[in-house]
């Protein structure tokens, strides 16, 4: 698959929807490498990356559970029982992190999250290119203290997302896509 066919073909396929086999081995050692090629101002490296496999997703898991009482002790069974469950959704999970530097007054937090937010673009599209498919989640866990001090972030640090990926069960589908220039406007 070449470059535009890639980026044109690519879907966000939903966790559920994603099985065994996950990236492992040389596949994942590639997707992770299309990372450190985002754009980067300052050369700050600021991305940081979970890798979350096998038991470690249960413990993700526990994790979010933990995360969820703290935010509301009141949490009924089945918010506990969902929470629980996320991180199983799909056979691998990558927590994409964004470490803030203040080393260079000219790259400000924004622009550390924005390269990040690169970097696990091109891990999906790379992914994608591999015949995987990939899902990019926020949510609360994202922006929760507990959450974030378990993969030793600071207050300031931001987790950008939670990434599912796997292999895309028959019948995932394509989704369509807006007409770019509905979005495009030539400014003078």
């Amino acid at each position: 698959m070449d470059a535009i066919e890639a980026l044109m073909s690519r879907v966000s396929v939903p966790p559920k929807l994603l099985v065994e086999p996950a990236p492992e081995g040389e596949s994942l050692d590639e997707i992770m490498a299309t990372a450190m090629r985002a754009p980067d101002h300052g050369a700050l490296q600021p991305w940081r990356f979970h890798i979350v496999r096998g038991d470690a997703r249960a413990k993700l898991g526990e994790l979010f559970v933990e995360a969820l009482k703290k935010r509301d002790p009141n949490a009924d069974e089945a918010a506990i029982a969902k929470e629980r469950a996320r991180p199983l959704r799909s056979p691998l999970v990558i927590v994409a992190a964004v470490k803030v530097s203040y080393e260079k007054d000219n790259v400000p937090k924004v622009e550390q999250i924005v390269s990040t937010a690169a970097a696990v673009q091109n891990m999906m599209n790379a992914a994608h290119a591999r015949g995987f498919g990939s899902f990019w989640a926020t949510g609360k866990n994202a922006r929760d203290a507990h959450v974030k001090a378990a993969f030793v972030l600071s207050e300031d640090d931001e987790i950008i997302g939670f990434v599912y990926f796997g292999t895309p069960r028959r019948g995932a589908g394509t989704k369509p896509r807006a007409d770019s220039s509905a979005f495009v406007a030539e400014w003078a």
